[in-house]
């Protein structure tokens, strides 16, 4: 190891290297290689008062009671569960959260079973033969599955199909992945906020590589065609992806019952409340495509003495394998929100899990019908069953009639120039008499 001269203590170098590497690009100084302008440059002052600890918090106090006391109906692929306190405590367990990422498995065994048992939970929910331990969030899961297209398919086609209503960030995720293998994202057509099926027959061709639906889908709707788009998406060779969470999951048509070759979504919907960018991605699929999986899977085995032992398996990461051959440029896993999501199904059982699933349909049906006989609203705007989330529409401008909510305390989706999208569960139900009394007020 080099000498250390100065800066970090972890990145030993001394004067020499830094000469060689600096004739190496081309420059003087290392301050050469970087244009910071001078309003963001750091003049080694913070401008941060010295404060005791008491005025510290009480500082902190006073500006996070700046924040708007709201209470959220709003939903659109973040949804908030209530989370069992057993969730943080055994979350919080100093090898968990230690525990980085799992590199050398042989020494992490409990993580290791911990995320192999969640891997098991998604693949009973979704019937899919293989689930690897967790991807990003739901729409890097996408982003992947519409890579993996291009590696199983049998004929050539570069064409990924999405709803029309599919959701901006996630849409906008989707089209960042398929632009390094030039994939043209393209929609097919919707009908009071599910699959048009007549619409997806005509975008479908031979080029489509893949075709993605969602259920529920991105309005709260429940998809009452999945049967029919994978049997479209079999006839073109197409791969069907579904997207879903393990809530919705847990009730609703198997994803393995109705042809879907890929299952996507957010596992976050349990273990981590709103979470506001934090997610879990949860991604599934059938077996004859395993070593096609991206990220990484654990797999469990013998060891010397012929004990059970888990282990990182097909590894398919750029990091573990050549860079041609890699299926995925992913870095790291969710592991530790993968762990919370595992320990909350569990806490729940099969049973709670379709309670709390049972309840996030008759809770969206309830408050719909509620509102629905306010003057100036009517809910939902289609005669689909919904799961969390509705779509209402509104005499008054959607825009003015979420202000008049906020200013009651509540907080909604505007989704259309009449049109709002409110999402009700276990968490915010207790508030659900206040918000129907603010939306007769406000509508």
């Amino acid at each position: 190891m080099t000498r250390q001269t100065r800066g970090s203590p972890y990145a030993p170098g001394d004067a020499d290297d830094t000469a060689a590497m600096l004739d190496a690009v081309g420059v003087d100084s290392a301050e050469d290689l970087f244009d910071i302008p001078d309003p963001v440059r750091f003049d080694g002052e913070f401008g941060i008062e010295a404060r005791s600890e008491r005025d510290a918090r009480r500082l902190v106090e006073r500006t996070l009671g700046r924040n708007d006391d709201l209470t959220e109906f709003m939903g659109r692929g973040h949804y908030d569960h209530y989370v069992p306190a057993l969730v943080d405590d055994l979350a919080s367990r100093q090898e968990f959260l230690t525990s980085y990422t799992q590199y050398q498995p042989e020494v992490a065994q409990g993580f290791l079973q911990a995320l192999f048992e969640y891997q098991s939970m998604l693949v009973e929910l979704t019937g899919l033969d293989v689930a690897n331990c967790s991807m990003y969030d739901a729409a890097t899961a996408l982003g992947e599955a519409a890579t993996l297209s291009q590696r199983v398919r049998s004929v050539s086609g570069d064409r990924i199909l999405v709803p029309d209503r599919l959701r901006e960030g996630k849409r906008e995720v989707l089209a960042a992945y398929a632009d390094g293998p030039d994939l043209s994202v393209e929609t097919y057509p919707t009908d009071e906020g599910t699959v048009d099926t007549e619409g997806l027959a005509d975008a479908l061709d031979d080029d489509a590589a893949m075709v993605y639906a969602e259920n529920p889908t991105v309005s709260g709707a429940i998809e009452p065609e999945l049967g029919a788009v994978g049997d479209l998406a079999d006839e073109r060779d197409a791969l069907f992806v579904l997207g879903s969470d393990p809530v919705a999951l847990a009730l609703l048509e198997r994803p393995a019952d109705v042809g879907a070759d890929v299952v996507v979504g957010e596992a976050s919907a349990l273990g981590a409340g709103t979470a506001y960018g934090m997610g879990t991605g949860l991604f599934a699929t059938r077996e004859e495509y395993l070593r096609q999986v991206p990220g990484r899977l654990v797999g469990v085995g013998e060891d010397a003495t012929d004990r059970r032992a888990f282990t990182l398996t097909l590894q398919t990461r750029e990091q573990h394998i050549r860079k041609e051959r890699a299926t995925s440029n992913i870095c790291t896993n969710q592991a530790l929100m993968a762990l919370r999501t595992a320990i909350h199904v569990a806490t729940l059982g099969p049973d709670g899990l379709v309670d709390l699933a049972e309840d996030c349909v008759v809770l969206a049906d309830d408050l719909a019908t509620r509102l629905d006989e306010v003057s100036g609203l009517r809910a939902p705007v289609n005669d689909r069953h919904h799961f969390r989330e509705f779509q209402a529409h509104t005499d008054q401008p959607a825009a003015a009639v979420a202000s008049d909510l906020e200013s009651e305390g509540f907080a909604v989706h505007v989704v259309g120039e009449h049109r709002i999208q409110i999402c009700v569960t276990d968490a915010n139900e207790p508030a659900v008499d206040r918000f129907v009394d603010a939306m007769a007020e406000v509508a």
